[in-house]
């Protein structure tokens, strides 16, 4: 379980999980870098690397992840540098991650322009991310609904 919310912080809409974790992760950087840190400890240089962002734009996002207790940060064993991992809530957003994959993979490409794939252990691809009830049933947006607090 992740560490309570930051007090300080104001949220786009405080009863709202989608929102929350929208404020928490919800710009471009700070999901590219949690889909990196998937692949196991990063450093700062790694990212940006990987990523080609600005150095002040990735100082930013990588402060806030950690102070959200999304990723935590280490000294190598040489001191020298320090590198990024995710945490238990970090590692949570895979589905998040995975569904993104997903949805991009069936509306963001046409048919034949090349793409990542994830597989698992197996070199298998991963069955598709289907929404279902505590009960079983298989649900979707239109036969569901928000029970939204007082």
């Amino acid at each position: 379980m992740a560490p309570a919310a930051r007090a300080d912080r104001e949220w786009t809409d405080p009863t709202c999980p989608v929102a929350r974790t929208v404020d928490l992760v919800g710009d471009r950087w700070s999901l590219l870098i949690v889909r990196d840190a998937m692949d196991g400890p990063a450093s700062f240089t790694e990212f940006r690397q990987r990523l080609g962002i600005a150095r002040n734009i990735l100082a930013d996002r990588l402060r806030r992840l950690v102070e959200d207790a999304i990723l935590t940060t280490s000294a190598t064993p040489s001191g020298k540098r320090h590198v990024y991992e995710l945490t238990e809530a970090g590692q949570d957003l895979f589905t998040t991650i995975l569904a993104l994959r997903q949805w991009g993979e069936s509306h963001a490409f046409t048919g034949d322009e090349p793409r990542s794939t994830l597989v698992d252990g197996d070199g298998l691809p991963l069955a598709a991310l289907r929404p279902r009830s505590v009960s079983g049933a298989s649900v979707t947006a239109a036969t569901t609904a928000v029970r939204r607090v007082g």
